[in-house]
């Protein structure tokens, strides 16, 4: 049939018949990329998450005045930004005016724990180490008396000690043995030790908390002896006690107690 003048043509467009699997979802249009945020609105998330973090441990309920004052808000800001994080389960009003964190956080806190793979935080920190220390890097768990080499990376240089992954030791001895108790006997952070393992290597070891401030393990690098000079030393230390201190913190934890036990 010819087509009539000054009429387009129209695309034939095959509408899904709703008993067809997956009609409704073919049917559904592409959702807009979403732009950049007005620099209002990444300022209100900023504020709402310093109210979030206005919250101790061993807080009751707390009241619009004392929130502000801690958030550094006026209270019109405290009290719209409070508004919206309720609505979202983040905050819960009591009908006394107060206010306590609410479920959506514990929902957050589960998620995260059982999202949580400990390799994802320990391999970059190792890296990072064996990057900038150019010596082994490894870290060790507890289990019971022992303590077992999990994660392991080897120095680039061609001398090195040698140990490999899955290998058990005492605990208590060696820098690693002494950095998985070292919070409970006092010991200074890092521990440093000179050949008390095997003769010919040093190490340097830090403890890691998890969120509930237990010690999740033991991260640091190992040195032949011959090697671990004065400025080794120095330089490799501050190394350790970073990484601890940042992995701490990616597991949820409060690194202070790493810190105040820093020499």
């Amino acid at each position: 049939m010819a087509k009539q003048p000054g009429r387009a043509s129209k695309p034939l467009v095959q509408r899904p018949r709703d008993d067809q699997p997956g009609a409704v979802l073919r049917a559904v249009p592409p959702a807009a990329p979403v732009g950049p945020l007005p620099s209002d609105s990444v300022r209100a998330v900023d504020r709402a998450l310093v109210l979030l973090r206005a919250f101790r441990e061993e807080d009751g309920p707390l009241g619009l005045t004392e929130l502000s004052r801690r958030a550094g808000l006026n209270m019109t800001t405290a009290l719209r930004l409070l508004g919206t994080l309720e609505g979202h389960g983040f905050v819960k009003r009591l009908p006394g005016g107060g206010y306590l964190l609410g479920p959506t956080l514990l929902l957050l806190g589960d998620v995260f724990r059982r999202s949580l793979r400990l390799e994802h935080h320990v391999m970059p920190a190792l890296e990072r180490l064996r990057a900038e220390s150019r010596e082994s890097a490894a870290f060790f768990v507890r289990e019971g008396e022992q303590r077992r080499c999990v994660f392991r990376l080897d120095s680039p240089q061609l001398v090195r000690d040698v140990a490999h992954v899955g290998e058990a030791q005492p605990l208590g001895r060696g820098a690693h043995g002494r950095s998985l108790i070292a919070l409970e006997s006092g010991e200074s952070l890092p521990v440093v030790t000179r050949g008390e393992r095997l003769p010919q290597i040093a190490a340097i070891a830090c403890p890691v908390l998890d969120a509930a401030g237990r010690v999740a393990g033991s991260i640091g690098i190992s040195v032949p002896l011959y090697r671990f000079t004065a400025e080794t030393e120095a330089l490799c230390a501050p190394l350790v006690l970073r990484e601890a201190s940042a992995m701490t913190r990616d597991l949820g934890g409060d690194p202070a107690p790493l810190e105040r036990a820093a020499r």
